[in-house]
């Protein structure tokens, strides 16, 4: 029995120091964030096989709110239970949280968007990213079939920009790959048995808990005059309708708060560049934005508010993922589904990340030393970071 406790306790120290140590090196944003879980989670330390991570990533693409962090949560349940997903949850938030309230009360006039050392941080995404597409490209898109339905979204979430285009292309490649790959015996299963300490029913109750606070919450806003009760009903609907990851929560948030008068437009520009140059997840931007409005408790119930939409979701959906993704329909369906994620992380690495970061050819260099360093040299992803950081510097003062 003390045994038993012994190693859960074990494993949810190293879910929250792993988990920390990502959220205090993770930059780049969601996308990028895939490519460091990618290289920690599953290459370095082996907590999930290739197919199941990428199971796991198509079903948080699918789900709203932010997918990098719906991924960080599905993989701590994984390996400590429900414990273990609030842990990684928690260190993989926490630092920038309290960097985004530090930089609300303090900092925030501060011009660091265009600082050399955030440069040299977005060329690390750039390397961080490729190699992870690289990895994921090897193992889900195989045949032509498949590589083609990389190519068809790729090709339609650069000339489709919007909020729904990601959805309706996981929809059409998991229609494409049900209709190709239904017949069971195309593929052997790979996958390990993927087993979560959450119930059906609490899963239910999450589902439900989800859906009854998008409905009540606005309602209970009209009628109690509090501004705390208005401030976490914007931020649960803002992170409850958000596909596409964290870029696209900002117009939202903006939409929220600048024209009711809680927010001016140089506070949440001050914010956004601050946001840039934290690590973690870009949802933190909430914790920004509640910390002008209300102090540091306005920060604290933001963060709260915009995630917790995203935890009731995979919590909910968590319990049903591996029947499902075992029945041949839905397994071929899921072929054709992780092949689009491929092709949405290459439009991605495009644009915004390659087209924010490779502005000159001493840009790209850099980056393929920094690609180097981490495919070839085998160096950590922290290293990676720093070193990034120092060539940012250097590279604004040639």
């Amino acid at each position: 029995m003390n045994a038993g406790k012994n190693k859960k306790f074990t494993y949810l120290f190293e879910i929250l120091m792993v988990s920390t140590r990502l959220g205090l090196t993770s930059f780049g944003g969601p996308v990028a964030h895939l490519g460091y879980f990618h290289e920690e989670y599953i290459r370095r330390r082996k907590w999930m096989d290739e197919k199941s991570y990428a199971d796991l990533v198509a079903l948080c693409q699918f789900l709203p709110g932010p997918a990098s962090s719906q991924v960080g949560i599905g993989i701590g349940v994984m390996r400590g239970g429900v414990l273990g997903g609030i842990l990684a949850f928690i260190g993989f938030t926490l630092p920038s949280v309290i960097a985004l309230i530090i930089f609300a009360s303090l900092l925030h006039t501060f011009d660091i968007e265009n600082a050399g050392w955030i440069h040299g941080l977005k060329l690390v995404a750039v390397a961080i990213v490729a190699h992870a597409i690289l990895g994921m490209a090897k193992n889900l898109t195989p045949d032509l079939t498949r590589k083609t339905i990389a190519l068809f979204a790729i090709v339609v979430t650069l000339l489709w920009q919007t909020a729904f285009s990601q959805v309706v292309i996981i929809l059409l490649s998991g229609l494409i790959g049900y209709l190709i790959y239904k017949q069971p015996t195309i593929e052997k299963d790979l996958s390990s048995d993927m087993h979560f300490p959450i119930s059906r029913r609490v899963a239910g109750v999450c589902l439900l808990l989800f859906f009854g606070l998008l409905i009540l919450l606005p309602i209970l806003r009209e009628t109690v005059a509090s501004n705390w009760i208005a401030l976490f009903d914007s931020f649960y609907r803002s992170g409850s309708l958000v596909f596409g990851g964290g870029h696209v929560v900002l117009p939202l948030l903006e939409r929220e708060f600048i024209p009711t008068g809680w927010l001016s437009e140089e506070q949440f520009l001050a914010g956004y560049g601050a946001t840039q140059a934290v690590p973690g997840p870009l949802f933190t931007f909430a914790a920004y934005i509640g910390t002008v409005i209300n102090g540091w408790q306005g920060g604290l119930v933001a963060t709260i508010a915009v995630f917790l939409p995203a935890i009731l979701l995979i919590f909910g959906t968590l319990p049903f993922w591996d029947s499902l993704r075992r029945n041949p329909k839905i397994k071929a369906a899921l072929m054709g589904v992780n092949a689009s994620v491929v092709g949405i992380l290459i439009s991605a690495f495009y644009n915004p990340i390659w087209t924010s970061s490779i502005l000159e050819p001493i840009d790209f260099a850099f980056a393929a030393i920094l690609f180097s360093m981490l495919a070839f040299w085998k160096l950590p992803p922290w290293i990676i970071v720093l070193t990034g950081a120092l060539g940012g510097v250097l590279l604004s003062l040639l």
